[in-house]
């Protein structure tokens, strides 16, 4: 009967050292950085269920305006808004794709924040980052990215501002450079 007890005994202890092994081995890391990927660009899995905080920028109007009053179309009306994303080794890609889905919150758009995403036909296909230069190359099957100037600079904006947060990103190019013209 004491052998019984012992084998159990052993078998609960096993089972609860194995639970907190697993456990162990899905905490964050110190620093919570980024899976080691490099440039976060290529590969797209999911590393774990850990989460980043990231910045979106959409725009403001009322903080872009001028002394009379007229909105200047500028990148001084761009607010960052913080969303999480999971830790993956594509965030530039996940953050963009996210910013084109023009999810806001009622609390945002309260505050007069707004977005011409997402747009149909819109779609990021691929993202390159070389030597500080990222390209980012866009399908736009409905031309939905055109228009007045003001239009287009705002959504240009946007992507660039989100884009930069990313370690190694001095710069940012669109394919096709048609995109965002006015």
């Amino acid at each position: 009967m004491n052998v019984k007890k012992t084998i159990i005994a052993v078998l609960v202890i096993l089972a609860a050292g194995a639970a907190g092994w697993a456990a162990y081995k899905n905490l964050p890391r110190a620093g919570g950085g980024e899976t080691p990927s490099g440039n976060g660009i290529a590969g797209g899995d999911v590393a774990d269920l850990r989460t980043r905080q990231i910045s979106l920028y959409y725009y403001n109007p009322e903080n872009d305006k001028d002394g009379s009053g007229n909105v200047m179309c500028s990148a001084a009306g761009l607010v960052a808004v913080l969303r999480q994303i999971p830790i993956t080794q594509t965030p530039i890609r996940d953050a963009v794709n996210l910013l084109m889905e023009g999810k806001l919150s009622d609390g945002e758009v309260a505050a007069g924040i707004t977005t011409e995403f997402p747009l149909a036909g819109v779609e990021l296909m691929g993202a390159n980052l070389k030597e500080g230069i990222l390209t980012l190359e866009f399908a736009d099957s409905q031309n939905k990215t055109g228009g007045g100037a003001c239009r287009t600079g705002i959504l240009r904006g946007q992507i660039e501002a989100t884009v930069k947060q990313f370690d190694g990103v001095n710069e940012v190019r669109f394919i096709p450079e048609e995109l965002f013209q006015p």
